[in-house]
């Protein structure tokens, strides 16, 4: 598979400083039930990546001990790991919020249809990957039948009490362009979005996240094999609105990758771009840092932060303006 990252590091990007860290977002590893064209991740069903049970108690301590208020978890599909619910119940006991990344496929594969029970108990925020309400779109981007699945399990989570209103339980759906584009209004899809879903399956929701395609992995690769890369770039070059780096994910989030090794984003850990410190240089391991070793430590940028700045910007919490 081509790799991105030697074409986006020579393509400059404006400094960013990091602010407060107040999210923690862990790739608990790279294993998932669907193979999309869209992830940035590559990940699939087999792939072996997967944090240990070790280094997943590094993290409830650095949480502990650094008083982070959120961890956002990722994957592959997170729920696969076989820490899951012990990592959510031990977050959840300690106060802190929780974000799950679901692909919502994964809640109607065999072992894990408790797991949307377990998300409700312990009150976790679920951000849904859902790129299209129409069928064929959603199909065509992420396999066949997913968008009936993922229908399925919408259903079953707003029986739970996600999205319903009044509900403390928070169900927030993201949509992906299906190419190489940029998103449309995030408000205006809202609207789309929550008028078809409803109107066809009863299905509510709160909120919809539009996030711009990463030109990293599959589907950078996919770019350069469709001689789409240079284009894309220049797509997102002239999109580009400085006022969206004020709140750019990176200045408020840490990534953390399955081995326990820090990055300023899941975009910049997909590409190998680790925060580095100490004596020789190495990389920084979760274990070994708390929150004000990283406070002056310098963001690594390069041509991919222009997906997260173009137009009306993109973040893991949707657009920026």
């Amino acid at each position: 598979m081509l790799d991105t990252l030697h074409l986006l590091t020579k393509i400059p990007f404006p400094a960013i400083h990091r602010k407060n860290i107040d999210i923690l977002q862990i790739n608990l590893g790279y294993r998932c039930n669907q193979q999309c064209l869209h992830c940035h991740v590559n990940a699939g069903p087999k792939r072996t990546e997967e944090m240990s049970h070790e280094v997943i108690l590094q993290i409830i301590n650095f949480v502990e001990l650094n008083s982070i208020r959120c961890v956002d978890l990722t994957g592959g599909a997170p729920e696969m790991h076989p820490d899951f619910i012990f990592l959510i119940q031990t977050l959840h006991k300690m106060g802190v919020a929780i974000i799950d990344r679901c692909n919502l496929t994964i809640l109607n594969e065999p072992g894990y249809e408790n797991v949307a029970e377990k998300l409700a108990e312990n009150q976790v925020q679920i951000v849904a990957s859902l790129p299209c309400y129409l069928e064929d779109n959603v199909n065509k981007q992420r396999g066949n039948g997913v968008f009936k699945s993922s229908i399925e399990a919408l259903v079953v989570l707003n029986t739970l009490g996600y999205g319903v209103p009044d509900s403390q339980l928070i169900l927030n759906l993201v949509y992906n362009p299906q190419g190489a584009s940029l998103s449309p209004s995030q408000v205006q899809l809202e609207l789309d979005y929550k008028h078809f879903l409803f109107a066809e399956y009863g299905i509510v929701f709160n909120q919809l996240f539009t996030i711009t395609n990463v030109p990293v992995k599959r589907f950078g690769s996919m770019l350069i094999s469709n001689n789409e890369f240079d284009s894309y770039m220049q797509l997102l070059k002239n999109a580009y609105q400085p006022e969206n780096l004020e709140s750019v994910m990176c200045r408020h989030i840490l990534s953390i990758d399955w081995q326990g090794y820090i990055y300023d984003c899941d975009f910049n850990q997909m590409l190998d771009l680790p925060l580095t410190g100490g004596n020789k240089g190495e990389r920084l391991h979760i274990s070994e840092v708390g929150v004000e070793d990283l406070a002056t430590k310098e963001i690594m940028v390069a041509g991919h932060c222009y997906a997260c700045t173009a137009g009306q910007g993109s973040s893991c919490g949707g657009a920026l303006s």
